[in-house]
């Protein structure tokens, strides 16, 4: 897989082919920002919740997309103050019976669109994978469930995946996750409390496993303990003083069983951002419980490089890398 700027702008197109009929009428995917969307964009989406997010603080959150590009060819945007959790799909032409809940990042302050969202989608459907952007609700903004409102709405994605699993000719057995930064905590929090009882079941789909089939956190926040935790994530999770239960209970390397999903974890030693022992606390962690786990650290890469910022780097190899073990693990099937 060629990781070069006319392959991002090219690879989703297959995806967007299929992307010309909708179901029933969902909340729109994000809009453009302050400038026009350069490559293809979802047509595509499915709100969480039938009748609105459990929990919701008496003043809902005013939806805002923050365009952060100074770029017009290639868009960065972030979606801040979610009030209807929803995913964004993206169809290959062929799809191989495999899907991929994507969590972006954001430090729980808001969730990336593009950078670690629909570019990195994209280049799944060109791999046969249906890809689900998710947009996820923030810990900080008076839910009920608190610090357990992203992973209520990653429980919800997957079941919800699942359930849909003959309209996308996706195998319910082969859904996985990967996530980024604060994404990755959401996705590995995921890994490892998919059985945790965050919200009251809605419908029938509540009745299917959370459990993803591999796990990928990307240069993840793992622990929530000083001195490793990344602030931002830490504070908009569990405010400015947290217990040390607190701390436990959403550090997702304290929190892992035996059945906890096979895991690919990829970091840079140079992460300014979020320390390399957010990766090696949970490969430690998962190696303990006997899970498999596959690790590869960069000497260069930084924080946040998702496919755009690793072009022209060593660290550009990830998603490959990430393909070449999904398919030992059997995501792609028999």
């Amino acid at each position: 897989m060629t990781m070069d700027r006319r392959m991002l702008m090219t690879a989703g197109l297959g995806a967007a082919l299929l992307e010309g009929t909708r179901g029933v009428a969902q909340t729109a995917a994000p809009g453009a920002g302050s400038f026009a969307a350069a490559l293809p964009q979802p047509s595509e989406t499915i709100d969480l919740w039938p009748n609105g997010a459990p929990g919701a603080p008496a003043v809902l959150p005013v939806e805002e997309v923050k365009e952060r590009s100074t770029d017009t060819a290639v868009n960065d945007r972030a979606l801040l103050n979610i009030a209807r959790p929803r995913m964004a799909v993206f169809r290959p032409l062929r799809p191989n019976g495999a899907a991929i809940l994507i969590t972006p990042g954001g430090g729980y302050n808001w969730v990336v669109i593009d950078r670690e969202g629909y570019e990195l989608a994209a280049l799944l459907a060109d791999q046969g994978i249906t890809a689900f952007v998710l947009f996820y609700r923030l810990p900080h903004q008076g839910w009920a469930a608190g610090p357990d409102v992203a992973l209520s709405d990653a429980q919800r994605a997957i079941r919800l995946i699942r359930a849909r699993a003959a309209t996308y000719a996706i195998d319910p057995a082969r859904v996985s996750s990967l996530g980024f930064s604060a994404g990755g905590h959401l996705c590995a929090d995921l890994s490892v409390r998919f059985d945790a009882r965050t919200y009251a079941a809605v419908d029938k789909a509540d009745r299917l496993s959370a459990r993803p089939f591999l796990s990928a956190p990307i240069y993840p926040v793992v622990s929530m303990r000083l001195p490793h935790a990344h602030a931002g994530s830490r504070r908009n999770m569990l405010g400015d003083a947290p217990t040390p239960e607190q701390e436990a209970a959403h550090s997702p390397d304290m929190n892992v069983p035996a059945n906890a999903p096979p895991t690919f974890l990829i970091h840079a030693e140079d992460d300014g951002s979020v320390p390399v022992e957010n990766s090696l606390l949970l490969r430690a962690a998962l190696r303990a419980k006997g899970v498999p786990v596959e690790t590869h650290l960069f000497t260069h890469g930084g924080h946040g490089f998702g496919i755009r910022r690793a072009i022209g780097k060593p660290v550009a190899a990830w998603p490959d890398l990430f393909l070449a073990w999904a398919r030992t693990q059997g995501l792609f099937g028999s």
